[in-house]
């Protein structure tokens, strides 16, 4: 028998509205009937992609990320755009960011990176069979593509080299997936 954990909504405000996240704050009633505010984010979501090239390495990108004022290396992604279908985003930020696209697809498995503050659902595919093509980058976008063995990124992941959650679990996963015991579903 489980205990009722679930907290109720009493009332909620929209704080801030960009062009990325929206912050809110409601008010709740907790399991135990007393009042209390939780704050969060709104997020769109967003796709990873796990692009295996075909010599068996895998493509990764180092990018700035101002939040935390430095460049990390980490696997290809984007925001899903309103009603968008998290495969279609991965196809088009994979062409985007490396310009590669990819014969073959998996979709591994969804991820919640942010449980304590936001809402945000990553969907993780794995990209084989690759064609180069030409790299279009959203204006402002800026990445260093980096070749990368399978061994070399899940030791970097390992030794705190990587510190990105998405490149993380997906390193993991690609691990399993490589080995046969990682279910993944074939994407159309």
């Amino acid at each position: 028998m489980s205990i009722n954990l679930e907290e109720k909504t009493l009332s909620t405000s929209e704080v801030y509205t960009g062009k990325l996240l929206k912050v809110f704050k409601d008010k709740v009633e907790l399991p135990d009937g007393r009042i209390s505010e939780r704050e969060f984010l709104k997020h769109p979501g967003a796709s990873t992609i796990i692009p295996l090239l075909n010599n068996g390495n895998v493509l990764v990108e180092r990018q700035w990320r101002y939040p935390l004022h430095k460049s990390f290396i980490e696997l290809p992604a984007g925001k899903l755009d309103a009603g968008e279908d998290p495969l279609t985003c991965a196809k088009r930020e994979l062409k985007e960011e490396t310009g590669y696209f990819a014969k073959e697809w998996f979709f591994l498995n969804k991820i919640n990176n942010a449980i304590g503050y936001s809402n945000e659902s990553i969907y993780i595919f794995l990209a084989r069979d690759l064609i180069k093509d030409k790299q279009q980058l959203d204006p402002g976008e800026f990445v260093e593509l980096i070749e990368i063995s399978v061994e070399d990124l899940i030791s970097k992941c390992c030794n705190g080299e990587i510190t990105d959650v998405k490149t993380i679990i997906g390193a993991l996963w690609l691990e399993k997936f490589m080995a046969n015991s990682f279910p993944a579903t074939k994407e159309k």
